[in-house]
């Protein structure tokens, strides 16, 4: 289900193949306005939403002289709706309308002092000097005409420019980062001084609307949703029932890669607590046997997603027909799928059940696609899901069979759900969970000597990982007090009969990954 914010004023945001373009996005969101990001070339004039109220241009990789940069049309600039250029949307705004850009030979990276030259609404509250970040490898020479220089850099005499009339900005810096002290506030008076919005976009006008949509696309057709237990999923399914009741048919397939009694905390909660249809189904078995001397991570992907269409399509066909399927499907995975590159891309196979809709014909519902994770939990707030689900830690698709490095065995899998539900229980007990994004177990496929009572032994070891994040893009690792240390590592050796060393993860991504495979 392609939702549209039809009651809501709209900010585009055209994408060139910035790096911080998501973070546009969450700029404008967290000020209460809806935004869409789309490629560059998307045809807006065609689509336009109906409560346009302002366009951005993100920044890009490109030189706006390189042959293949990404440009657009003009028209854009005459259409009456404001537009703020960031970075290369700044230089773009520049060589489009007549200006010159060159490649400068001393680039600009990293902070920078601003100095505000004139007045403008984008500047609205905002100091004189201040710290911004740079980012870009072309200068601007010259202006167009009508445009005006209305701050400075000690590199750049046209670190923000105005035209003199029409609501067209551009800022050479990049205001949607955190190093931009001012960064959000110039973001803010782009929305509400220049475009003037209301800031209407909220958790709870979300799911009225959502709910209003769901019933119109639905009708009195059945709904068929994969319930993973996580945050997304639950949203989704909390959020479908709302609106269409016993129409919507839950099944939970345990995998035998679930957190410790994971299916029957999801059996009770949505079952017993949300009155969902909900039919579990135990496949650990077949999950166990088709994994068996299988140690690639990818191998166990494929696996695990081929196992799981399986499962999924013979249960399904049993509980009954369903029109659509369910899923919880974020904003993320959708612009990951439509970059700048251009809007013909599908989303990636494992954010739709592993092409389930085309195998068996179903019409996707996926009312969290306009949502950012922050926004899906503030959405689970507003329907009062309760904070133990709506706060917990990212969990991947493939479950524990990628925090089992090496081959997947039972005993392993039962020692690696021991030690992570002592770590997950002592993150509550010190009061440190929800200041973490996400954190886990990994069973390594290593035995270490010990010495236990006056027995040596030889067992098994377990790394701990914990990471500070906003978005999984990046990611620093958080650092544990040696007091939680301490009391996680001695029970997980004296608790778990199997490991007898722990371990620590201080590594940040990049240069490595969240997840060890």
């Amino acid at each position: 289900m392609e939702t549209k914010a039809l009651g809501h004023e709209t900010i585009l945001i055209l994408d060139f193949g910035s790096q911080y373009t998501q973070l546009i996005a969450r700029r404008v969101r967290e000020s209460g306005v809806f935004c869409e990001i789309h490629p560059y070339n998307y045809n807006w004039k065609d689509n336009r939403p109906p409560l346009l109220k302002g366009i951005i241009l993100s920044g890009s990789p490109f030189s706006v002289n390189d042959p293949k940069a990404p440009h657009i049309s003009r028209e854009i600039y005459s259409s009456g709706v404001p537009v703020l250029g960031i970075c290369y949307g700044l230089q773009l705004t520049t060589h489009l309308l007549g200006g010159k850009v060159e490649a400068s030979s001393k680039k600009e990276y990293g902070r920078a002092e601003l100095f505000v030259k004139e007045d403008s609404p984008l500047f609205k509250n905002i100091p004189e000097e201040s710290t911004v970040w740079m980012s870009h490898g072309d200068k601007v020479l010259q202006l167009p005409d009508d445009f005006k220089a209305i701050a400075t850099t000690g590199n750049s005499p046209f670190a923000a420019i105005q035209h003199r009339e029409k609501a067209i900005f551009g800022l050479q810096f990049h205001p949607e980062v955190a190093h931009s002290a001012f960064g959000r506030k110039m973001v803010e008076n782009f929305l509400f001084e220049v475009c003037g919005c209301r800031g209407d976009w909220s958790p709870e006008s979300f799911i009225e609307e959502s709910i209003r949509q769901i019933r119109e696309t639905v009708g009195d057709a059945r709904v068929l949703l994969g319930l993973s237990g996580g945050v997304d999923s639950s949203v989704a399914a909390v959020l479908i029932h709302r609106a269409i009741g016993d129409q919507l048919h839950c099944m939970f397939i345990d995998t035998g890669l679930l957190r410790l009694n994971e299916a029957a905390q999801v059996e009770k909660m949505f079952r017993d607590a949300y009155k969902i249809k909900l039919t579990t189904v135990d496949s650990s078995e077949q999950f166990y046997k088709a994994l068996a001397g299988v140690s690639d991570p990818e191998k166990k992907r494929k696996i695990i997603g081929h196992e799981f269409i399986n499962v999924f399509e013979k249960e399904s066909r049993r509980l009954g027909d369903f029109t659509f399927l369910g899923q919880g499907t974020l904003y993320p995975d959708v612009i990951e799928s439509v970059s700048f590159k251009g809007p013909s891309a599908t989303i990636k196979s494992h954010h739709n059940v592993g092409g389930l809709p085309e195998k068996m014909g179903f019409k996707l519902l996926e009312p969290l696609r306009e949502l950012f994770k922050d926004e899906v939990r503030a959405v689970g707030r507003a329907l009062g899901l309760p904070q133990n689900l709506i706060g917990r830690h990212p969990f991947p698709g493939p479950g524990l069979a990628v925090r089992i490095l090496g081959e997947i065995t039972k005993e392993r899998i039962h020692l690696l759900q021991l030690a992570d539900d002592i770590y997950m229980q002592e993150l509550h007990n010190f009061g440190l969970y929800d200041h973490i994004w996400q954190a886990f177990a990994v069973f390594l496929p290593v035995n270490t000597v010990g010495v236990m009572g006056d027995e040596r032994t030889y067992e098994s070891v377990v790394g701990l990982r914990a990471v500070t994040s906003t978005d999984g893009m990046t990611a620093d690792w958080f650092p544990m007090p040696y007091e939680a240390l301490g009391r996680i590592s001695n029970r997980i050796i004296n608790e778990v009969q199997g490991i007898n060393r722990v371990v620590y993860d201080v590594s940040s991504k990049p240069p490595a990954t969240i997840e060890w495979e």
